[in-house]
């Protein structure tokens, strides 16, 4: 599935830190975050690899200013945001790796 650019939010197993992040190809933004591709990277040092929310855009501008609008957002409006669609906080990245 093609997008022109994905927001997500990356979470820890015991989800206390979130990661906000936006990409033109998410499959492959996951797979380097899991693979820790960049290990001095904020996501590689909290160890956020679990997928909990994403938005898909039209194009990679859209997905930009989505992303600055949440990052601005506090933390329990970002919880919000992720239980509105994601309510146990489960891992989505079975739903992109196999795109």
């Amino acid at each position: 599935m093609a997008y022109g650019g994905s927001i997500y939010i990356l979470t820890n197993k015991n989800k206390t830190t979130l990661y906000t992040g936006v990409t033109s190809d998410l499959g492959a933004r996951i797979r380097q975050h899991r693979d820790k591709t960049f290990p001095k990277s904020f996501t590689a040092r909290y160890n956020l690899t679990v997928l909990i929310y994403m938005e898909h855009f039209s194009s990679i501008e859209e997905a930009i200013q989505r992303e600055k609008v949440i990052k601005a957002k506090t933390r329990v409006n970002k919880e919000k945001l992720i239980s509105s669609v994601n309510p146990n906080w489960d891992d989505l990245a079975n739903e992109v790796l196999n795109w």
